[in-house]
């Protein structure tokens, strides 16, 4: 039996009182029937047996806050408020109780059905109380440093190695295509909820045969003209029912022998870069399960026409988001969020949680783009010649990669083969070694490159910032003192780093190339090269509740952190995206 005094613990609740999902109380004593041994500065408590309590003691913050002293929960580093030496972290009967019964056995049963085990869903709702540390950003990526610029002729060089090496791989062109067009029609919803006009509808309106879904919609609608039956035309299931689909199945372009949507503008773009030898071309969407039927009938009336025209032979699959990368929501008092009928609410985690779907596809390229970022036939040279830049890119690097491998698995101690793989682990592999890096024994050395090397490598187009949103390149320091190139977010950069943002002349409009075998041919688990601390937390609502929600690592930024990358500098021609319907009408998405 042990006494201890209780301290404000684990941040300080009236700076952030969702930090535990109950009110802290004061100070007080307590007897509590668990040995504890004390030291100065350190205090260690023995492993609680139960899950539910390890769940509130576990926590990630970033590093401690002023004056905040280092102790031991369990075997990890955390921090606790207070100026003091000897303090036991002890609950209250109330709050212990109601930690051990934040999870019913409904609870528990609702969660292995989706998927999930406990302990996933405690350390997300952990993430609630710690919030995610931010990014250590040294500075922002720009051209020669950080971000490679390509001449003419290196620009043909690597669209010619494309070519060459690309030959027997297996390439598959991924693209994330689940998410429903709510937002690119929120303007017109708000319209017809409201009955007052926005400058989204009035361009709209007046550029309706500018659209290349016009014609459909005019068949629809029968002859009416009124601005009210247009809009709803639009977006309504009555009509064409674009507010419910995905932007997939979207019309986006004009042609002369049939309007194209999204999705058909893949399959074409995949013809002209993605097919292999033997004239086989992989496209993988993610689509949500109520969709799916749609887009495989779209498919099928297309692809005849398609695989005519480019003499090629599609393999088209499909994948769904997995219920098991939800995550559980919270109040914004921390604890879990239920429906009205006492369940627990999980959420879809946002793009990170396609890193599931990525991780089960079997190529030695993968191609990522977004589903909206597309141009016409007209606009496709750039696109085509620059996905097969920086294919080249990455397959000449891979194949360095593999090279140095296989001399390191060996037993390599020559020391100026050593030195030369780290030149270039630093000058084309966007790493900066640790600080410590020289001081290493020669084995110790080798050591470290094979571990750097023996990774998955993406190679990431960047675009001149024009004023297009997307995560930005930036060095992001780790606490060893080595660098590595990340895409951060503006939710992953410290307010008082917010500066770089502005000095980033760079953007990333999602056009990666990956690969994802190692030098043995062997699949690399890519559940291993992800930051876990790299989610975020964001506000929503629910039948007019308000939420906490929780995303994961993004795709191309968090669960991607711990891989090679290399950022090539791209021209913005083969960044289109279309994020409101109004982005139809710019030049690049209409016919000439």
């Amino acid at each position: 039996m042990t006494i201890g005094i209780i301290k404000p613990i684990l941040r300080d609740p009236a700076a952030n009182p969702s930090c535990f999902p109950f009110r802290p109380a004061p100070a007080f004593l307590v007897l509590f029937p668990i040995p504890i041994v004390l030291f100065p500065r350190q205090l260690h408590i023995p492993p609680f047996p139960d899950p539910k309590l390890r769940m509130i003691l576990y926590r990630e913050p970033s590093g401690p806050p002023a004056n905040h002293r280092r102790h031991s929960l369990f075997g990890k580093n955390r921090w606790l408020s207070g100026d003091f030496f000897l303090t036991l972290v002890v609950f209250i009967p109330y709050a212990l109780q109601k930690i051990l019964n934040m999870f019913t056995d409904k609870d528990l049963a609702q969660i292995s059905a989706h998927g999930l085990t406990p302990e996933q869903v405690e350390r997300q709702m952990s993430y609630f109380g710690s919030g995610f540390p931010y990014l250590n950003i040294d500075r922002p990526a720009v051209a020669d440093d950080g971000i490679r610029t390509l001449d003419e002729r290196q620009v043909a060089e690597y669209a010619k190695r494309y070519d060459e090496f690309s030959q027997g791989k297996r390439i598959v062109k991924f693209v994330p295509a689940s998410g429903a067009a709510t937002r690119m029609f929120k303007a017109l919803f708000e319209y017809l909820e409201s009955g007052v006009s926005n400058p989204a509808t009035e361009e709209l309106l007046a550029n309706l045969d500018k659209f290349a879904f016009a014609e459909e919609l005019r068949s629809r609608l029968g002859g009416e003209t009124a601005p009210e039956k247009i809009i709803r035309g639009i977006v309504a299931r009555e009509g064409l029912g674009y507010g419910s689909l995905p932007k997939a199945l979207i019309l986006f372009h004009r042609y002369g022998d049939g309007n194209r949507t999204a999705l058909e503008e893949h399959l074409s773009e995949g013809a002209l870069y993605a097919a292999d030898r033997d004239g086989k071309v992989n496209v993988h969407f993610t689509v949500s399960p109520e969709h799916l039927n749609a887009f495989k009938a779209r498919v099928g009336q297309v692809l005849p026409a398609f695989e005519k025209r480019y003499g090629v032979r599609y393999e088209i699959s499909y994948s769904q988001q997995k219920p098991s990368t939800d995550t559980i929501a919270a109040t914004p008092g921390g604890e879990p969020f239920r429906e009205e009928d006492g369940s627990l609410l999980f959420r879809p985690a946002g793009h990170g949680a396609l890193l599931e779907n990525l991780n089960e596809i079997d190529a030695d390229v993968i191609f990522i783009k977004n589903i909206d970022n597309v141009a016409p036939d007209r606009l496709k040279t750039d696109t085509v010649t620059y996905k097969k830049v920086i294919g080249g890119v990455m397959l000449a690097l891979q194949q360095r990669c593999h090279s140095y491998l296989r001399s390191l698995y060996n037993g390599l101690n020559d020391k100026v083969l050593i030195g030369e793989i780290a030149r270039f682990t630093e000058e084309r592999l966007g790493q900066r070694l640790p600080r410590d890096f020289e001081r290493l024994s020669l084995l110790q050395r080798a050591d470290l490159l094979y571990k750097l090397l023996d990774r998955p490598i993406r190679v990431c187009g960047m675009v001149r910032n024009e004023g297009e949103p997307g995560g930005g390149p930036f060095w992001v320091t780790a606490p060893d003192g080595s660098q590595s190139l990340q895409i951060a977010e503006s939710s992953q950069i410290a307010p008082g780093q917010r500066q770089l943002m502005n000095a980033a002349t760079h953007f990333n409009p999602v056009d990666v190339v990956c690969g994802t075998k190692n030098y043995r041919g062997e699949h690399f688990d890519l559940r291993k090269y992800v930051d876990p601390s790299t989610g975020f937390i964001s506000q929503k609502s629910k039948s007019g509740r308000e939420l906490l929600a929780q995303e994961l690592p993004g795709l191309w930024n968090g669960s991607m952190a711990h891989w090679n990358t290399v950022f090539v500098e791209v021209p913005v021609t083969i960044f289109s995206p279309v994020k409101v319907v109004g982005d139809l009408l710019r030049p690049q998405h209409q016919a000439q």
